[in-house]
């Protein structure tokens, strides 16, 4: 569960229309989000359609008596659950002065709650008293809603000192992550100077080990729209009053934003496939029953070989590999146990021909190393001669391939045919032998 509290100290900057509206538009997009309201004014549980005199449970309960949080929080809209608040919550710090440890009641509360929610946004109440600290002891990250001016820049440099101290003596995991710029108009210059001003400070922070060294400004700002200061009165959100306006549009925005940057990355288990004149090396798992020691499966593409066709070379592993059914009328002879070593170390399989199988589907004889028998060069004697084979020799003696000629039924086979021909000297190497 990512927790994020949206916290500033100066009021009407836009907090609870920021909770509210994220929170919806997550929610829409199927994550489970809970919403936690830690300010007295309960603007948050108003904003969602509730009347906080006749809600009894809240966060009231949670920090002063000691109450369950998936006890406590309510379902408003599918995937929203709410943590609301009522106007006890403002004897809250005054019931906890003398409680040890109330600055992180909250946070021992949401930990039973982890696993139950992807997100939580908590709505603090404009101040930096017990409330705000139970929530920034809570939380991971810090949003920060920020008016586009002056004044609210003064404001900004104390808030970032507070959460600083409370990065150093309380939450050491707590970061200011993202500011969010409200009600931007980009018409005006002074909102562009402001955001300007604002990017040049974080950016002179990284590399620090301040609590804002990763803040940045969100890439999407709210414009001014009349439509998100009507929902609250209505108990809705943007994107139930009016979800063509802009103000639904930029939250909507925000929502994917911040959905893209905190979900997993799916892992789908399927290899790239390799550029061209580039090699990829796969670890093969290790099954059950074979060698631990098996090699790594190598797939090379050379660059005249197109990029669909790749070339496959895998570790020997005889035993899990069945040997191919041989054509009718056919013998195979295989090894039955692989040696040792590469595929070059293995015997040649020789397949012999039938009798009664024509000459135009005989298939030939390869000897182990053909690649460099045929490299060698040929006699310089225009004429050859066949050699008979002696006798009692054997019958599969492996032999260099030859070209087998087709012989028709009508064609007379004569001793002229069986006769060496003399072929002129500039005929090439390859006419050399006919018969």
């Amino acid at each position: 569960m990512k927790t994020i509290a949206v916290l500033n100290q100066k009021g009407g900057v836009g907090k609870t229309t920021t909770v509210t509206n994220t929170a919806a538009a997550l929610a829409a997009l199927g994550a489970k989000v809970a919403v936690i309201d830690l300010d007295p004014q309960a603007h948050l549980t108003i904003h969602l359609g509730l009347e906080p005199q006749s809600i009894e449970s809240g966060s009231y309960r949670i920090l002063t008596q000691s109450a369950k949080f998936e006890s406590e929080i309510m379902m408003v809209r599918p995937n929203l659950w709410l943590l609301p608040a009522n106007i006890n919550l403002v004897g809250a710090e005054s019931e906890l002065v003398s409680v040890v440890g109330r600055e992180i009641i909250l946070r021992e509360a949401l930990q039973a709650s982890e696993e139950e929610f992807d997100y939580c946004l908590i709505d603090c109440a404009p101040s930096l008293g017990l409330l705000t600290l139970n929530a920034l002891a809570a939380a991971e990250e810090v949003l920060i809603p920020l008016q586009p001016h002056f004044l609210a820049l003064q404001g900004f440099g104390k808030l970032l000192q507070t959460i600083e101290l409370v990065n150093r003596r309380i939450n050491p995991g707590l970061k200011v992550k993202w500011i969010l710029l409200c009600m931007f108009d980009s018409r005006a210059s002074l909102p562009n100077e402001v955001k300007s001003d604002i990017e040049s400070f974080l950016n002179s922070a990284r590399g620090t080990n301040s609590a804002w060294a990763q803040a940045e400004v969100l890439p999407y700002f709210i414009r001014r729209n009349i439509k998100l200061a009507e929902a609250p009165s209505y108990g809705k959100t943007i994107f139930e009053y009016e979800e063509s306006c802009h103000g639904a549009e930029d939250y909507r925005k925000i929502a994917e934003f911040l959905h893209s940057k905190y979900s997993e990355p799916v892992q789908t288990g399927l290899s790239e496939i390799p550029l061209e004149g580039q090699t990829q090396e796969q670890p093969l798992e290790v099954q059950e029953g074979t060698s631990a020691d098996s090699e790594s499966v190598h797939i090379e593409q050379s660059s005249d070989v197109p990029s669909s066709e790749t070339e496959l070379t895998l570790a020997p592993d005889f035993e899990n590999q069945q040997p191919e059914i041989p054509l009718e009328g056919q013998t195979q002879e295989q090894p039955l146990e692989a040696p040792e070593g590469t595929f070059a170390d293995s015997e040649p399989v020789h397949i012999e021909q039938a009798s009664d199988v024509s000459p135009s589907e005989a298939e030939l004889t390869l000897a182990p190393d053909y690649e460099s028998w045929q490299e060698e060069p040929k006699p310089a004697d225009s004429t050859s001669q066949v050699q008979p084979m002696p006798e009692g020799s054997d019958e599969n003696r492996e032999k260099p391939p030859i070209e087998i000629k087709e012989i028709h039924p009508e064609e007379s086979q004569t001793s002229e045919e069986l006769t060496p021909q003399q072929t002129p000297p500039d005929q090439s190497e390859s006419n050399q032998q006919q018969y």
